[in-house]
């Protein structure tokens, strides 16, 4: 490997093998410009502090400066499609109904009863009020304030006073969001450049397949931070390496909130010998390994046989393609090899992170457990739905207990495997953190810029550059 300039954001090819910008030349379909131009920047080299991952001092901070200013993804359109329905979306210590209303605009109120503190619901569904299961208090489902038992007796209290917080609703793509505290940069803007990404995409014409989440004994940076680089498939995953250029990948940055790992598929790891393996090989290492998740297509589109002079990436990108647009009616005639089997992992600051492309789509969410050495992690799956049928409501969340493993979930296939070997490293990191002589993370200058991206950007929440606490 080349020595580099760690300031440099040049398309070097920073490990042995096929670069990141090499295969976009050569993909089989010309590449938009967001997947070729190169986006990355020095960022120092400092290391963090542990007590980043383990302390609750840090977890205040985070609770009191960061999370009340940013936008949350809360839900999807399709969690909620009739008026009336509602889902309870908590995290760090707030609890929100954020409700489908009749006009079909959503809103996000305090899940709390003003009267005595009661929580109004406690899981998912449909009504046109909330009532207090407590002393019977009403609330109309856009928060207003509608009747109470002994009114009587409460006639130092208005109307107005009892009207349920709200917080701002943001929507796109298919995706809710809300944020505590209103003001501060529209969703748009605190998203670009994703959203013009992923207009190609399509995320609004997809549905939540599946929905699976777990705690995990482990920080919640500790787990996203796990899913925001892939070089640690070399020892993690080694099942993936004939067929994942694992530390070939990009790593780019935008602004302060939205980052990207592209990981190509299709392409054998550095980190292995080619010893004469063709790119036959590597079809069927890839076969072997994701086969039993095609039961989902009407034809196998692993079924592919190399032809001579075309690549193994090439090869499944054009099985891909028929199958794609065979499962769903849409043509994917324009869309490149990388969009239909690499992992393009959005990360929007602080805790969403969407897979690019046109194959299903993962989404992962991370919320903060009830001390810094927990978390919970969600998974989704999105399926694009099929061109001229309607929007079927999406798929409940199904919490796994303490002693299940991913693998449990039979419907999220390999997934549930390669998560399963992360979780033997998550819960080690978070037990090693608190056990640090040095108090010490250090952090590779390129293939974990996400990782030290999203520090800086907590860091700006925490001085105060931004959100809104004051000193």
């Amino acid at each position: 490997m080349a020595d580099l300039d760690p300031k440099s954001g040049g398309g070097a090819n920073r490990c042995d093998g096929i670069s990141w910008q090499e295969l976009m030349n050569i993909d089989s379909r010309p590449a938009p410009d967001f997947l070729v131009e190169e986006h990355y920047t020095y960022r120092g080299s400092d290391p963090l502090a542990a007590t980043r991952y383990t302390s609750e001092e840090f977890a205040k901070l985070e609770r009191e400066r960061m999370w009340p200013y940013v936008w949350q993804f809360a839900a999807r359109e399709e969690d909620i499609p009739e008026a009336g329905d509602y889902i309870v979306y908590e995290n760090v210590g707030r609890s929100y109904l954020v409700t489908r209303q009749e006009d079909g605009s959503i809103k996000a109120v305090h899940n709390i009863c003003l009267h005595r503190g009661r929580k109004l619901r406690d899981t998912d569904g449909n009504a046109d009020q909330f009532v207090c299961p407590f002393h019977g208090f009403t609330w109309n489902k856009d928060g207003s304030f509608q009747k109470m038992p002994c009114k009587w007796d409460f006639e130092h209290l208005t109307n107005e006073e009892l009207q349920l917080p709200e917080a701002e609703i943001g929507r796109w793509g298919g995706y809710i969001f809300l944020r505590e505290e209103k003001g501060g940069p529209s969703l748009e803007e605190y998203l670009a450049p994703l959203p013009e990404h992923f207009k190609r995409w399509r995320h609004e014409e997809c549905v939540t397949a599946m929905w699976v989440a777990k705690e995990v004994s482990a920080n919640w940076k500790v787990v996203m931070e796990a899913f925001m680089e892939a070089w640690h498939t070399i020892v993690t995953h080694p099942q993936l390496l004939p067929f994942t250029g694992d530390c070939n990948g990009a790593y780019w940055t935008w602004g302060d909130n939205v980052n990207v790992n592209n990981t190509p598929f299709g392409v054998m790891s550095p980190h292995l010998s080619r010893d004469g393996k063709s790119e036959q090989w590597i079809v069927d290492e890839f076969v072997k390994y994701n086969g039993r998740s095609a039961d989902s297509y009407s034809e196998d589109p692993f079924a592919v046989t190399v032809p001579e002079g075309m690549t193994a990436r090439a090869a499944l990108g054009a099985a891909m393609r028929e199958a794609y647009t065979k499962m769903s009616g849409y043509d994917h005639e324009h869309a490149t090899d990388a969009e239909l089997l690499d992992g393009l992992v959005y990360n929007v600051f602080p805790h969403f992170a969407p897979w690019g492309g046109f194959m299903p789509n993962i989404v992962y969410r991370w919320k903060p457990g009830k001390t810094p050495d927990t978390c919970i992690m969600e998974v989704r799956i999105l399926t694009r739905v099929p061109k001229g049928e309607p929007m079927p409501r999406g798929a409940q969340m199904r919490m796994l207990g303490k002693d299940e493993p991913w693998t449990a979930c039979k419907e999220i296939g390999i997934l549930g495997d390669v998560f399963e070997q992360d979780m033997e490293n998550l819960p080690f990191v978070q037990d090693g953190l608190h056990c640090s002589k040095n108090g010490k993370v250090h952090l590779a200058n390129y293939q974990e810029i996400r990782i030290r991206h999203f520090h800086q950007t907590m860091d700006k929440y925490i001085s105060g550059e931004l959100g809104g606490w004051k000193k």
